[in-house]
């Protein structure tokens, strides 16, 4: 399921995501015949959760996450903002612009954190069961079976069954993203309903299957009877929100001003153990603005109440106000260890001529990220080199060792330097300019050995005159920074003879130039990557590069193709550590992102009162998660008239 806005921050790809993203496409929806249901085999495996190394980090019968403060309050309202606008509800449509947030009403077979991330938020590779009891599956993963809980309710407080399930799955291959149905269709045999609250999954044989039942149990579950009263159809803008089964539902709305989530008052669950100390918020508000300007200006009046900072300029230069001085307002710089999103220009490999590498490796010459760091970034950012920066599958030097082995194997896929050559970094240039004339000089006869020249009026042509000319996508809704760096970087390139036009659009056109990838340039990311899945096909697979959301820069590479193929077939953590490395060194020989630079921590700027657990999970801020309100706090800030 793709993300439905264009940001440049975010956290690293959940579970769900890694595992495969909700799309489009049919498969078969049966009961099984009276008998056996199984295949003998003494080697069945019934969990309470799963994990494909069989290594789960919480035993059976646990009672909360140990991050979490399971005695946390609940009550309350927090409020976050969002700039652009929204016209619905449904998340999973093609078309439309949906709310951002629409999808926490939902809930899956495993458990996820709704508003963002991986659960639990201290593992990687762990998945717990919540509208299932336990998941059944044999050592070969052949198959698997999710026996449901028998009190799960839809928030109109109909009993939710594995009917609603199997139909859902059905939906997504129906209606859902094309990416996400070829791949599900080239997996998942069939989906039989065994009875209410059993449901089985028959996986096609000769495939990798490691992350298949974490697919299948991260699939979202709505009411049957729901979409048949109504008509709704999921690839459809609506403004109604899906029957499903979540902590929260949606209260009240203006569209395109502000959204309440509130909590759902049939929720079945408050009492499982994976939602002890989570979901304390009685009210998530959503503010919306048009501009950078006018939710900064919102937040100093106290419109909304926690902010997390995204813009050097401003961290550095805006938090001087007088709630700041006052102390209503908390600053913190939150250290954490996640790989840094993959943000950077990120060129469409579809268009010629950036479908040639060495062309966009000259190109990328024209970024300045010491420039940029140090004039526009007040030298807060440090430059990224790798998908997997500060993780252990960051691919260092030349290859060795399993690493060599595997690229190895692949055979002719594999270029001969990517063998022998250090892995691709980002590379150097001057602080004192914008424009640094050594990479220039580089960079143009790069240019010229590819057929492109300046002419002596100064317009990069090539030899039958057509013009090097690129469409740089630009929102008009991203913040001062972020178009001051694409600026620099398009005049750069202007100065190269290149023609650029990087005119800011509307975020409703931004949305739908991005899914039908009408550009030639994006300041945008990739997702960065903790485990092997078919989503890192829809990431950066070939197969589905033109119609998947999640691959900007439409790579296409037979390399990167066989080493996620290779990831998928990994037995052991440390063979899967060893393809993801080989994955980070093939993505940066692309050269499908000029990297740009990170923060290794989390900026926050919040009105003083919330509380959180003192230790926070490796993986997640987790604010809309597992934090609290101190209501004594609110009340001295209203008092204080520091709080709308």
């Amino acid at each position: 399921m793709k993300e439905k806005t264009i940001k440049i921050s975010g956290p690293t790809m959940n579970r769900r995501q890694a595992l495969g993203f909700m799309g489009a496409g049919a498969l078969a929806l049966g009961t099984t015949a009276p008998g056996r249901l199984f295949a003998a085999d003494d080697d069945i495996i019934r969990s309470h959760g799963y994990s494909f190394f069989g290594d789960l980090q919480y035993a059976k019968g646990f009672s909360h996450f140990n991050y979490v403060n399971p005695n946390a309050p609940k009550g309350g309202e927090v409020t976050l903002s969002s700039r652009g606008t929204f016209d619905g509800f449904n998340r999973w449509a093609w078309r439309g612009n949906p709310e951002t947030s629409s999808s926490v009403v939902a809930e899956s077979m495993f458990g996820e954190m709704p508003w963002g991330g991986g659960l639990p938020a201290d593992s990687i590779t762990d998945a717990y069961c919540l509208i299932a009891r336990e998941v059944e599956y044999p050592k070969d993963k052949s198959w698997c079976v999710f026996h449901m809980r028998d009190d799960v309710v839809f928030r109109d407080g109909s009993p939710l069954r594995a009917q609603d399930a199997a139909f859902t799955h059905n939906l997504f291959l129906e209606q859902g993203i094309r990416s996400y149905a070829r791949s599900v269709k080239e997996r998942i045999e069939a989906v039989e309903v065994v009875d209410d609250h059993t449901l089985r999954y028959k996986f096609v044989d000769g495939i990798s299957r490691r992350s298949l039942i974490d697919q299948v149990g991260g699939t979202p579950i709505f009411s049957e009877e729901w979409y048949k009263e109504t008509g709704e159809r999921l690839d459809e803008p609506s403004v109604l929100s899906p029957m499903a089964s979540g902590p929260y539902q949606v209260g009240d709305y203006e569209f395109n001003r502000y959204v309440v989530y509130e909590r759902n008052p049939n929720y079945w669950g408050w009492d499982h153990p994976l939602n002890a100390g989570r979901h304390n918020f009685d009210r998530i508000r959503i503010e919306y603005f048009a501009d950078d300007a006018a939710e900064f200006e919102a937040f100093k009046a106290g419109v909304y109440s926690f902010r997390s900072e995204g813009s050097t300029k401003r961290w550095a230069t805006g938090y001087d106000f007088p709630a700041v001085q006052k102390g209503h307002v908390v600053l913190e710089e939150i250290p954490h260890s996640n790989a840094p999103t993959n943000t950077g220009v990120i060129f469409n490999t579809s268009r010629p001529p950036l479908d040639n590498r060495n062309i966009r490796h000259a190109l990328s010459l024209a970024f300045n990220f010491e420039w940029t760091r140090d004039s526009l970034q007040f030298g807060l950012t440090t430059q990224r080199h790798s998908f997997a920066e500060r993780q252990e599958w960051e691919a260092k030097g030349v290859p060795e060792g399993a690493e060599l082995e595997l690229l190895r194997a692949l055979g002719d896929v594999v270029p001969p330097e990517v063998l022998t050559e250090p892995a691709v970094m980002a590379h150097e240039s001057k602080p004192d300019t914008p424009l640094d004339r050594r990479n220039k000089r580089t960079a143009l006869r790069m240019l010229e050995a590819e057929g492109w020249s300046v002419n002596d009026k100064g317009e990069m042509r090539d030899a039958e005159g057509n013009r090097l000319s690129l469409d740089f996508l630009v929102l008009s809704t991203w913040d001062d920074t972020r178009q001051a760096v694409i600026e620099t970087y398009a005049n750069t390139l202007r100065d190269w003879g290149i023609e650029v036009n990087a005119d800011k659009v509307d975020s409703a056109q931004g949305q739908q130039r991005f899914l039908d990838k009408d550009y030639d340039l994006i300041h945008t990311r990739y997702l960065t990557f903790s485990s092997a899945g078919t989503g890192l096909f829809q990431m950066f697979g070939a197969e589905t590069a033109m119609v998947s959301s999640y691959n900007p820069g439409a790579l296409r590479s037979p390399m990167v193709d066989a080493i996620i193929d290779k990831a998928l077939a990994t037995q052991s953590r440390e063979e899967e550590i060893t393809a993801l490395t080989a994955l980070d060194r093939a993505l940066r020989y692309e050269r499908v992102v000029v990297p740009d630079g990170f923060v290794p921590a989390y900026w926050i700027a919040r009105y003083d009162m919330f509380d959180r657990p003192e230790t926070l999970p490796p993986y997640s801020l987790g604010v809309l998660d597992f934090w609290w309100l101190n209501e004594e706090k609110r009340a001295a800030l209203v008092a204080a008239g520091a709080l709308r």
